[in-house]
Parts: structure tokens; C-alpha cells; sequence
């Protein structure tokens, strides 16, 4: 083999996950311990959660349990278990392994190590000592400590986040399941995105791919629904419905304050065209609230969750948006609804080409893409409006 040859082949093996050969070397977490110097001894873990015990178990996953344990320099650690028996849950548990294999930054989790241990596969991970945004904002009563100082920074730090694995990563990726729960709160009220079982590698040289649809009901962006088909602008849909129900406290696939909207995504939608957004807002926040920041939060959400994919915002621009100060901002179109087609918007007055167009943007497709699964649109009804059934993890069922 000619070494232009070896090099070439060496150079696109990281987007080869359908090949069998690539597959079984992607898969292999012994080697990616190795490469990566991330190596942990299987006893050093039994020791750390005090040999698995129920007691020391965060929770449990498609893939398998959630331990916390403790190491001998003091470090709290996550320790992920495969289960033996998940099929699909290998699938994810590897995938994460690959992807997170190389990512470092503030607002994603930390990745510590692996290990391989006869049939047990282990991924570990920095401990995030609060719990899930999912849970401080619908699921304890702990909101009242979720000021909007606090929901702010979170917002602007998942943009970050999203920002780093769209574009400044050494591989981009694609999350694919961004929601509240995938969203960990550190013991600084820093957010961290976890749990990347569903995620892709995006090649560079394509804007788009076509691809079975998973993810969770509420949160997915209506074109991947309805077509499979995935881009970046599917995590900004998703970023876009976390920034409306941090804003609102309310869940997205379980709305039903007003019986005149379709949904979370409507009703603020009809609110903003009538001049009542800061009805949106949750009431907890009257007193720490910045209205006019809060305003241009909301229409930003409003800006991410358009029908039309090409209008949407890319995360850089959300950055950029998020960290000024509130000015004049696009006129957002209706939010898009998994289950209704989108018409290609004429671009609103004053909408700026660098809000809807970008190296990730779905305008065109250049080189080859994956093997099409599209989903049915009789699977795909108003994910939006009232929740599909969905499997005991909360994750939409894969289409076939």
C-alpha cells in the first residue's frame, strides 16, 4: 500500500462506523483506553462504589446502571455499567465511548476513563454533584434556587456547549438527544451535557445526513421527525425548546396551561406576536427576573424552534446573541411541529443571512451521505403538542 494511499485511508477512518471491520475497532474500548492514556483497573472501580452497591446507584439508563463511587485521591467519580443483557444499549455505550474519547470542554462531561473487564464494559465520568436540569426544574423542590441569574448562565452555557461539538471539536458531533434531563448542573450551577449514546460524527464536507430517527419526544426538531433528516440545525431546534421551558418552567410535552395553544412552542409564539412575552415567564422569576433580557431570551428560543430548518439561528450566532446586550433581533416565524411539513420561509424583514445560513446549515448537500431510514409520518403525530409513546427511558423508539 502507497503510503498517499495509507494516509488517505487513515484519515476517514474515524467516519467509517458502518463498515463491519471499523466498526469492531471503533467498539473496542480496551484500545481507546490505551490510545487515550484513560485506562481504570476494574478493582479500583469495585472499590470506588463499594463493589456496585445498590446504594451507591444515580439511576439507570438504556444502556445499563449509573454508579457513584469515590477514589483513593479524594475524586468523586460516575461510573457507567453496560448491562449484559441491552443490545441497544451496547450500541449507545460504545458510541458515547468513541465520541467523548477526545472532547474537553467546561460545559460538556468529563470523560475520566474506561475499563474492560471480561464481559463488564465501564465508562467513567467526572461526579456532577446537582442533579439533572429535568429534575431541579419539574421534578424537586429545589426551583426556587433556579433565579434567573442562574437559568441565564445555563442557557449561554449549553450554547457553549453545542458551540464546541458543532464546530470547535476535534470530530463534530451532533448530540441528537439534547432535552432538560441530558443537561447535568455541576456544584457551581455550571450545565454540562451528558449522555451522547445517540450522538453522530457529522463528516465536514457534508451540511446533512439522512438517518434513523431517536430521540425524545418534545424535543425533536420536525424535519428529523418526519424525514430523518439530520443537521446541526436539529440540537439548535432542541437547544431552543430547553431555553422556552427554563424560561417558562414548564415541560414542553406535558403543556397544557392554555387550551387555545398547540403547545409549549405555540403559546409563546402567540404571546410574542401579541405583545405579552413576559407572560411566558415563569412566575417564580418576578423577582430576580431582567425583563428585557428575559424578552430577548425568549425570542431567541422562539428563533431556534422555526419550522423552516434554514432559518434557524447557528449556535455560533446563538453565542453571539446571548452575550450581548438585548437589542434588535430577527423576527422569528411559527415554531415547527413534528407531523406538519414547513413551507420554506421568505426571510422576515431585517432577518440577517447570518442567522439561517452557515457551514451547517441544511441549504445544501454536498458528498455522500448514510443509508436513508426515514420515518413514517403516521409515527411522527404532534410530539410537540401531547407526548408519543415512548420507551420506560424516556427515549422515542428507533424507527426501522
Amino acid at each position: 500500500m502507497s503510503k498517499s494511499k495509507e494516509f488517505f485511508q487513515n484519515l476517514i477512518k474515524p467516519f467509517k462506523f458502518n463498515s463491519g471491520k471499523d466498526r469492531q475497532n471503533g467498539d473496542d474500548l480496551q484500545k481507546i483506553a490505551q490510545q487515550e492514556q484513560k485506562h481504570f483497573p476494574f478493582e479500583i472501580l469495585v472499590a470506588a462504589t463499594n463493589n456496585f452497591h445498590h446504594h451507591q446507584k444515580l439511576g439507570e439508563g438504556g444502556f445499563g446502571p449509573v454508579y457513584k463511587g469515590k477514589l483513593d485521591d479524594g475524586r468523586e467519580i460516575a461510573v457507567k455499567k453496560l448491562s449484559h443483557s441491552s443490545n441497544q444499549g451496547k450500541r449507545e455505550f460504545e458510541n458515547e465511548a468513541r465520541l467523548l474519547a477526545r472532547v474537553q470542554h467546561r460545559n460538556v462531561v468529563n470523560i475520566l476513563g474506561y475499563c474492560v473487564h471480561g464481559q463488564e464494559k465501564l465508562l467513567v465520568y467526572e461526579f456532577v454533584t446537582n442533579e439533572s436540569l429535568d429534575k431541579l426544574l419539574f421534578k424537586s423542590n429545589r426551583k426556587s434556587e433556579l433565579d434567573w441569574k442562574r437559568r441565564h448562565e445555563i442557557i449561554s452555557g449549553v450554547a457553549r456547549g453545542l458551540l464546541y461539538l458543532h464546530e470547535d471539536s476535534h470530530n463534530r458531533i451532533i448530540h441528537r438527544d439534547i432535552k432538560a434531563g441530558n443537561i447535568l448542573i455541576d456544584d457551581k450551577w455550571i450545565p454540562k451535557i451528558a449522555d451522547f449514546g445517540m450522538a453522530r460524527l457529522f463528516p465536514e464536507d457534508q451540511t446533512h445526513v439522512n438517518t434513523r430517527v431517536a430521540g425524545t419526544n418534545g424535543y425533536m426538531a420536525p424535519e428529523y421527525v418526519m424525514n430523518g433528516r439530520l443537521s446541526a440545525k436539529a440540537d439548535v431546534f432542541s437547544f431552543g425548546v430547553v431555553v422556552l421551558e427554563l424560561i417558562s418552567g414548564q415541560k414542553n410535552s406535558s403543556f397544557n396551561l392554555d387550551v387555545n395553544a398547540q403547545g409549549l412552542l405555540d403559546w409563546a409564539y402567540k404571546l410574542y406576536k401579541k405583545g405579552k412575552i413576559l407572560e411566558f415567564m415563569d412566575p417564580a422569576l418576578a423577582s430576580s427576573a431582567v425583563p428585557e433580557q428575559v424578552a430577548a431570551c425568549i425570542q431567541i428560543g422562539l428563533l431556534c424552534t422555526q419550522g423552516d430548518p434554514q432559518l434557524r439561528p447557528d449556535m455560533r450566532r446563538v453565542v453571539i446573541l446571548l452575550s450581548k446586550r438585548p437589542g434588535s433581533l430577527e423576527e422569528p416565524t411559527r415554531p415547527g411541529v413534528p407531523g406538519t411539513r414547513y413551507r420554506r420561509s421568505r426571510r422576515p424583514p431585517g432577518f440577517s443571512s447570518s442567522a439561517g445560513t452557515s457551514g451547517l446549515s441544511d441549504s445544501h448537500s454536498s458528498g455522500s451521505t448514510f443509508n436513508t431510514n426515514t420515518a413514517s409520518a403516521s409515527a411522527s403525530t404532534s410530539a410537540l403538542a401531547s407526548p408519543l409513546r415512548s420507551d420506560p427511558h424516556g427515549k422515542r423508539p428507533v424507527q426501522s
